[in-house]
């Protein structure tokens, strides 16, 4: 039996036992009211011969005992409301708890897998050069190979350190006025030269056009867009990066034509960690915290973010931004 079902199963025994115990407890009250309301009625009309006074003391009489019978039912439903909130907070967190538990599961595994492959790619290219005098032409596309591995391998290890210090509140943002137009332009430019090369990236970037921004972290606005839609796009790849200006803000966007995002999934894919699908049998590379940088650092410069369906297929991911 797993541990979440039998953890609901010992808090419904428990809850039942209370309930139980509860409402036995408010049964015996009520029972012992009446008891000493009939006995006080007995020597109120053993000590008096008034009619009128007996009939004036019974009414007395029992009109406490109603009052002390509405106190006890009233603190009674208190008690059982808190006692049903206490539950529902500690089923919350405990689902919380789970959830988190399963989503830095996936993180480990997934984080071990994508450590490894650039660094298995890139030694078998080394060992490659290293036992075979190959052609000059063979030679440079296999550094060339390692290189891209390498920087797969960093810009992941860069990922991992930044959410780490995101989340620590250990980076400092420093935003001045820059030109976004350029900024993505020489981002683009500089870590995907093969995409641009083969048209899986189409740029369309209106010039000058500026925000305020810190220069040290927007690449990773734009490398975790690119990098997500690259990762679950079909292997003919069209991604179309975007700077618009739309009335006074500027539109950042990245279009791809890939398998889409689920409605269900819309609402949890910038979670730190989170990743739709079992991770033991995806197929498609990341860690999880790509989309919950970009979330963030969006945040940071007072930007809205959000995701909407491609036509006639895949995702596009927006950030309005102010323009400065």
């Amino acid at each position: 039996m797993k541990l979440k079902s039998r953890s609901i199963i010992i808090l419904a025994i428990l809850f039942g036992y209370v309930l139980l115990q509860f409402i036995s407890w408010e049964i015996i009250f009520v029972r012992k009211t009446d008891q000493i309301t009939d006995l006080k009625q007995k020597l109120i009309e053993l000590s008096s011969s008034n009619p009128d006074v007996i009939q004036k003391e019974v009414a007395s009489l029992h009109h406490k005992k109603n009052m002390q019978v509405i106190m006890i039912v009233g603190e009674g439903t208190v008690f059982l409301l808190l006692l049903l909130f206490g539950i529902y907070k500690i089923k919350q967190a405990q689902s919380k708890e789970l959830e988190l538990t399963n989503q830095q599961k996936n993180f480990f595994l997934s984080i071990t897998h994508e450590l490894k492959t650039p660094i298995a790619a890139t030694k078998l290219q080394l060992q490659t050069l290293q036992k075979h005098q190959l052609e000059p032409e063979k030679q440079k596309e296999l550094i060339g190979n390692a290189l891209a591995e390498t920087e797969r391998l960093n810009s992941l290890i860069d990922n991992v350190l930044l959410a780490s210090r995101l989340e620590s509140a250990e980076y400092s943002f420093k935003k001045e006025r820059h030109n976004i137009s350029e900024l993505t332009e020489t981002i683009v430019n500089r870590y995907y030269k093969t995409q641009l090369s083969k048209n899986e990236i189409i740029s369309d970037i209106e010039k000058n056009l500026f925000i305020e921004t810190d220069a040290a972290a927007f690449p990773s606005i734009i490398t975790n867009l690119l990098d997500n839609a690259l990762k679950y796009s079909p292997s003919e790849k069209k991604v179309i990066v975007s700077v618009k200006k739309s009335g006074d803000q500027i539109l950042l966007s990245v279009a791809d034509s890939g398998i889409g995002i689920s409605d269900a999934d819309k609402k949890k894919i910038f979670t730190k960690f989170y990743r739709a699908g079992n991770e033991e049998t995806r197929s498609s590379k990341g860690t999880g915290l790509g989309l919950y940088i970009v979330n963030y650092l969006a945040k940071k410069h007072n930007g809205d973010i959000s995701v909407k369906d491609n036509q006639p297929k895949g995702s596009i991911f927006e950030i309005r931004f102010n323009a400065a």
